[in-house]
């Protein structure tokens, strides 16, 4: 198996997705963060200085899905038909568990886009409750389903 994103001399490089054909591309990718009880249930009812944490999580995973080709160079910038982000709180965790779903009909798919998704909602329920919680760990960030394209689907087990 070789890696796309470099040339015959090795020199990093944007795939050409010219000849591939315009099909339906999915992307699922989930990942959680890691927070202690009394963080959690700051969040959970409502208390955290900032404001709703997992309603502003969610607006910050959907922009962060649409900024993906700005903050990761060789990704193409796609037209994006759907971007959903899921925040569920557990108490087992403690914490949240995030879930994004990436769909594009295009030449590529939307892969990074649902983990840069992910990842920037979780990076924002850091950002807003990190004034009572400085321990908190993102993690187990990873795509869960990718559908279309060439190499078909993949889901993890």
């Amino acid at each position: 198996m070789t890696l796309t994103h470099f040339d015959a001399k090795g020199d990093a490089h944007m795939v050409d997705v010219s000849d591939k054909a315009e099909t339906t591309r999915v992307a699922v990718a989930r990942g959680h963060i890691r927070m202690a009880p009394e963080t959690f249930a700051t969040i959970s009812e409502g208390r955290a200085q900032k404001g709703d944490v997992l309603g502003v999580a969610r607006l910050a995973g959907i922009m962060g899905a649409k900024k993906t080709p700005d903050l990761i160079p060789l990704c193409h910038p796609l037209p994006l038909s759907k971007v959903a982000i899921d925040l569920t709180l557990d108490p087992d965790l403690p914490g949240v568990q995030i879930e994004a779903t990436v769909r594009t009909t295009g030449r590529t798919g939307v892969e990074m886009e649902a983990l840069t998704a992910v990842s920037v909602a979780a990076l924002t329920v850091y950002d807003m409750a990190k004034a009572v919680d400085k321990a908190m760990q993102i993690g187990g960030i990873r795509v869960v389903l990718k559908d279309g394209g060439k190499s078909g689907r993949y889901q993890a087990s």
